[in-house]
C-alpha cells in the first residue's frame, strides 16, 4: 500500500481544484531513468487504467500501476516546506541507494 500524509493530500487537492477540467485523480509511478536507475513520477490522470490499484484518501483518488506498486509498496508521500524549498517527498523503505542529487533511486 502507498500512503499519503495529510499535508500531501491537502496540497494535491489544492492543486487539483485549480485544474480545468478537473482530473479524475493523481497517478504515482516509478519510471526508469536518473543516475541511480529509477525516479518517481506524479501526474494528474483523467482516466485510470484497468489494472491500476486505486486508493482513496479523503476523496482524492490515487492511481498506481502494477509495476510501480512493486517499488512503491509501503512508501509514504509527504509534502514538505523548508528554507531550501517545498515539494513532495517520497519515504520509501524499498530504496537501497539514492544518487547525490536525491532525485533518483535504486531498489
Amino acid at each position: 500500500m502507498v500512503n499519503l500524509t495529510e499535508r500531501a493530500i491537502s496540497k494535491v487537492q489544492e492543486i487539483l481544484s485549480s485544474q480545468e477540467p478537473a482530473p479524475a485523480g493523481l497517478r504515482l509511478s516509478v519510471v526508469g531513468g536518473g543516475c541511480s536507475g529509477f525516479s518517481y513520477s506524479m501526474a494528474f490522470e483523467n482516466t485510470p487504467n484497468m489494472l491500476d490499484k486505486t486508493y482513496d484518501y479523503s476523496g482524492l483518488k490515487v492511481f498506481v500501476d502494477q509495476a510501480s506498486l512493486l517499488y512503491l509498496d509501503g512508501a509514504e508521500v509527504d509534502y514538505v516546506e523548508s528554507m531550501e524549498g517545498s515539494g513532495f517527498k517520497f519515504n520509501n523503505p524499498n530504496v537501497k541507494s539514492t544518487c547525490g542529487c536525491g532525485s533518483s533511486f535504486n531498489a
